[in-house]
Parts: structure tokens; sequence; C-alpha cells
């Protein structure tokens, strides 16, 4: 075999050499990123998205996500706006770029650097449900009440729309915190209850007699030096779920401080229509629950 032939001969298989090189660097970039060796990871990433092939726009994801994990938040919103503006095919990988930007921006947003927050706000108006949705919920989060209060549209839809249940309880969760009055001028159960004719009324029934029935709200009242600090009325349902979801290390601070925090919970379940469990704390502090 002459020079030229070998040559030719080489140079037919060069393509399934290059194919199979970048199949070993995109395995040894995954390897690298599951065993969170997200610096050697990144750097191999970094080399495949300059590669320009077919894989180059995953790995400008992907570069993206280490530098998140390694929690450099300002360089991975960078990199996931690069990975977003080419823009990408892949519309999976495009949805979870846009989720983790928001969350990002978010948490900058929250640490004083203002200069997120449009980032955050402009989800609000997403088509894709689940980037509006996640927007929402923080947006809604914001300590500053003036700008959570844009997400309320959208919490609202969620509630009405959302066939997931924990978003829906998230997004009931911050409208309590957000919208407070409209729970405060609601009529409570027993206003709305209607007063029984004589003819149907018990006879052990009477003006002064409280209903009796399932609890639908819970109100929670502290006081100090004869002074109400705090006041609050949540649907009992709701109180039921943010209990219920406290961590088990809360439960056991409280059982530290003298609280059976389950059984706790069982006695509000159980309580009569306005019968008070009263709570006095050593420096005076009155903490005061009941239910309507």
């Amino acid at each position: 075999m002459n020079i030229m032939a070998a040559a030719l001969v080489a140079l037919s298989g060069l393509p399934f050499v290059l194919t199979m090189a970048a199949e070993v660097d995109l395995t040894e970039a995954k390897a690298l990123f599951f065993d969170r060796k997200y610096q050697e990871s990144r750097a191999k990433w970094a080399e495949i998205a300059a590669l320009k092939g077919s894989s180059s726009e995953a790995a400008t994801y992907w570069v993206a996500r280490c530098s998140e994990s390694l929690g450099e938040s300002e360089r991975a919103f960078r990199e996931y706006g690069a990975f977003l503006d080419l823009p990408p095919t892949d519309a999976r990988l495009a949805e979870e770029a846009e989720i983790s930007r928001i969350g990002l921006a978010t948490k900058l947003t929250r640490s004083g650097k203002t200069g997120f927050l449009n980032a955050v706000l402009r989800s609000l108006g997403d088509d894709r449900p689940s980037v509006r949705y996640f927007g929402a919920l923080q947006v809604g989060s914001l300590p500053n009440l003036a700008e959570a209060g844009k997400a309320t549209r959208v919490l609202r839809e969620i509630v009405t729309t959302s066939k997931d249940a924990d978003i829906v309880e998230r997004a009931k969760l911050q409208l309590l915190r957000l919208e407070p009055k409209s729970l405060r001028d609601a009529p409570s159960p027993r206003e709305a209850r209607p007063t029984p004719t004589p003819s149907r009324a018990s006879k052990s029934s009477s003006p002064d007699r409280e209903p009796q029935g399932p609890a639908r709200l819970l109100r929670i009242r502290i006081t100090k030096g004869g002074k109400q600090t705090v006041a609050v009325t949540v649907p009992f349902s709701l109180a039921e779920f943010v209990f219920g979801s406290l961590p088990e290390a809360t439960k056991r601070g409280l059982e530290l401080k003298g609280y059976d925090a389950d059984g706790f919970w069982k006695r509000l379940r159980a309580l009569n229509i306005r019968e008070i469990v009263s709570i006095v704390g050593e420096d005076g502090e009155t903490i005061e629950i009941w239910v309507e």
C-alpha cells in the first residue's frame, strides 16, 4: 500500500475516532459532576462546549449547573443566561435553566443585590406555567411586601388551576401573608351558619350556647404587659398543613422547652369551639389559641 492509500484509509476512520473521543469526554464530565468534583467537571464541560459539536448546547447548560453547585451564584446566573441566549433547542433544558436562573436571582435579591430583581419579576409573565408558578412562589417569598405583592395574581391562578396539591398549599400560605385582610374581614363560621327554626331547634339549645362541630378557623393572640402584640387568623386546614411541615428538629426543640409537639396539635384538633388554650411564658408573654 503506497503512502497516499494509507493516508486515505486513516482519514476514513477519523470521524469515528472523534465521535468516540467525544463520548469519552461526555462520560468523564458527567462522572465528575456526580462525584461532586464540580471544578473539574466544569472545566471538562467547557472544553466540550468550545468544540461547537452536537453536545455543545447541553455542555453550556452543564457549565452553569457546575457553577451553581459550587455556590458561585452570580457566575451561574450569567452562564444560564448565555445558555438561554443560544437559544437552546432542548425545551426541557431551557425550562430547567430558566427555573434555576429565577432561583439564583431570588437568592441574590434576598442578599441585597437588587439588580437581579427584574429577572425574578419577569418570570410572572412567562408563557410556561411551570416557570410562571415557580416565579410567583419566589416573588411571593420576598421580604419586601410591596415586591412580593406583585405575585398575587399568579398565586391566585395557582390556587384555582394547579393540580399539584403541594404547590397549591404553598400558594395559599403566601396569599395569607400577602392578603391578611381577606381573612380578617371574612365572616366567622358562627356568623355564616343559619339560625335554626324553633320547630327544629334542640330543647337544650339556647342563645348563649356555643355551636358545636368541626373547627374552621384557628385564632392566635399574643399579649404582653396587657398589650396585644400579635393577632393571627388562619383556616384550620392550612394551620394543620404548616404544623405537619415542621422539621423534626423544630419539633424536638419544642419538646425540649416542655411542649409535646404532636400531643399539642391533637389537643387543638379536639377543642370545642371557643375553648381557649393559654400558654404563659416566663417573661409574662401570654399566648391564647382557640378555634371557630
